[in-house]
């Protein structure tokens, strides 16, 4: 086009950025074709960074430390007492904590403050709840954490509601299934090798079985299956020596590291091996040999990114189900592909089994839970609302009312590798902390109000029975 005389010079139009790449300058930029070797330097620059990251949150001495509350926060959140109420306790009950500092404002341990609320659970007002419930001979809650899409935040779900079971007076255990280990650093957990993860206790079940049916081939006189150094060495593992103390004095971990996965491997070979071992109930098998349905009130497993065998272990020995999802159209659909993937993975199981049930005139077995929830992760309100209300509708009740919004407080807490409750309110302002804490209060107080209503119905089924069996011994 010819320029007119005083007209400006037209500007050339941007053009998109992958236009116009000169390949000879683009090949100036690689470096070598790059070798496996070049994968370990890689990760073993990752990991150094991984073990820098992670002891942000740590003492100088390499340890995670809890760190203590006031007495705002503990009048507010963890026992229902008003501050002049509880200085004037201390004042008269001076063989209780109480506390560092000096004036009004006082900081406890979480050690402390469970011993103040066993104090009010005894001597405070009735109609308070001082201590949280727990019927007395029922065994402890599980609660799995699963989806098999990355990134939708199943390890800080978990990892909050430990925090917040914990702080409530709950006795936790946390077990890491994932070999990514996430969640053993927020709890500050240490682990060598794969022989402090569940591995033994899945092998230790596998072997305990391979000697049952090794002592009906032999009566049968026929050759007993081999038992190799992995088995021999799972039987001396007891499921108690895997568990380690966390900066939590109520907060239990069986931690998990790469060499973890390997599980992935071997599982479907002692299947194949043994066609009778049940791989499903390995978990829950070591959980009640061990005795930490007993010992523990809330059990909750952190699952990894994937329908494996050690998601099947734990969702086969969860009593509920929790489905963190972010409310996207793609974490959407691949929440109702995992929904599917239950139900094909459990119903064959169901079907395999209970077809050798009725040849040898066995009763049936089903696989049941006593809740399933989605939980929306990362919520942002102002742009995923009408999504959400979408996803709520599909799911209906299989969904908690609440969602788990996306705030400043939240994000912090995870650059930091810890928790929102371990954040000091102090590094926000107060309105900031309140708001942050919401998020997971509020998600903990619907799980707790399952977990509480699964209990009670399980308390009322255990009466029914035992009032079943004094009418037949009369």
């Amino acid at each position: 086009m010819v320029q007119k005389p005083g007209q400006k010079p037209t500007a050339k139009p941007d053009l998109p950025p992958y236009f116009n790449i000169d390949p000879e300058t683009a090949a100036k930029k690689l470096a070598e074709p790059i070798d496996t070797a070049r994968f370990a330097k890689a990760a073993a620059f990752a990991m150094r960074g991984r073990d820098d990251l992670a002891k942000r949150g740590y003492a100088p001495d390499g340890a995670k430390r809890l760190r203590k509350f006031s007495t705002w926060e503990v009048c507010r959140y963890l026992i229902p007492v008003n501050p002049a109420h509880l200085r004037r306790v201390l004042r008269q009950n001076p063989e209780l904590p109480q506390g560092e500092g000096e004036g009004g404002s006082k900081w406890f341990t979480l050690e402390e403050i469970l011993t103040l609320r066993d104090f009010f659970a005894e001597e405070g007002a009735k109609d308070k709840e001082y201590r949280a419930w727990r019927p007395e001979g029922l065994p402890a809650k599980v609660v799995a954490v699963a989806n098999f899409k990355g990134g939708v935040g199943k390890t800080s779900t978990c990892a909050h509601l430990a925090m917040s079971a914990a702080l409530d007076g709950y006795k936790v255990l946390v077990i890491d299934l994932d070999s990514q280990g996430s969640m053993t650093s927020i709890m500050g957990g240490k682990v060598e090798d794969e022989w402090q993860t569940v591995f033994p206790m899945l092998a230790r079940d596998y072997a305990l079985k391979l000697q049952e049916e090794n002592r009906v081939r032999e009566a049968a006189g026929q050759t007993p299956f081999p038992f190799d150094e992995t088995l021999t060495a799972a039987l001396e593992v007891s499921p108690r020596n895997l568990v380690q103390k966390t900066h939590w004095p109520n907060i239990d971990l069986i931690g998990a590291q790469l060499n973890l996965y390997w599980s992935e491997f071997q599982v479907p070979v002692w299947r194949m091996q043994l066609r009778g071992w049940a791989l499903w109930d390995a978990l829950l098998n070591a959980l009640e040999e061990g005795g930490m349905l007993d010992e523990y009130d809330i059990i909750l497993l952190d699952t990894p990114p994937a329908l494996g065998y050690l998601t099947i272990n734990a969702l086969s020995a969860a009593d509920i189900l929790l489905v963190p999802l972010g409310a996207s159209f793609l974490e959407f659909d691949s929440t109702g592909r995992f929904f599917d993937m239950i139900y094909s993975t459990f119903a064959s199981i169901e079907e395999g089994e209970n077809r050798a049930r009725r040849a040898g005139g066995l009763p049936e077995m089903k696989f049941e839970w006593d809740a399933v929830r989605a939980l929306v992760t990362r919520f942002d309100a102002n742009q995923q609302a009408d999504l959400a209300n979408v996803i709520q509708a599909y799911f209906g009740d299989f969904m908690t009312t609440y969602r788990q919004e996306m705030t400043a407080m939240v994000g912090q807490a995870g650059e930091q590798v810890s928790g929102i409750y371990e954040t000091d309110y102090r590094e926000f302002n107060r309105d900031t902390y309140v708001r942050g804490r919401e998020t997971f209060d509020r998600t903990w107080a619907e799980v707790k109000e399952v977990i509480l209503g699964t209990w009670w119905r399980d308390a009322q089924l255990a009466k029914s029975a035992e009032a079943g069996a004094q009418e037949e011994t009369e």
